[in-house]
């Protein structure tokens, strides 16, 4: 098993930014792609950016050139850099990750999940 723990989520304005940071711990090399999903409320959960254990970067296109997704130098943590925030990313953000590698857009194509990390942006 792998447990997640996030941390950084939080209030910001519009405008601001945010970092969020996941820690891996237990069979922490079945992790070797870490991501991102948020869920709105009243929406679905979607992909918001992934990272493989090479470091190969994947996003979604919503936030391309706003975030950035890195891997800790253990490669066991992965944290995801949010600037130039707006209202509409308002959501719960779950860390995530999968024993193999690849980027996957899909929530069920990955196994292990966060309890998730509250972002709102206010306008």
């Amino acid at each position: 098993q792998v447990q997640l723990a996030e941390s950084g989520g939080g209030l910001v304005q519009a405008g601001g930014s945010l970092r969020l940071s996941c820690a891996a711990s237990g069979r922490t090399f079945d992790t070797q792609t870490m991501g991102w999903f948020r869920q709105a409320p009243g929406k679905e959960r979607e992909f918001v950016a992934a990272i493989t254990w090479s470091g190969v970067a994947y996003y979604a296109d919503s936030v391309k050139g706003r975030f950035a997704i890195s891997r800790g130098n253990a490669k066991f943590s992965v944290d995801l850099q949010m600037n130039s925030l707006k209202p509409e990313v308002t959501a719960v953000y779950y860390c995530t990750t999968r024993p193999q590698g690849g980027v996957f857009t899909k929530g069920n194509s990955y196994d292990y999940w966060g309890q998730g990390t509250q972002v709102t942006v206010s306008s």
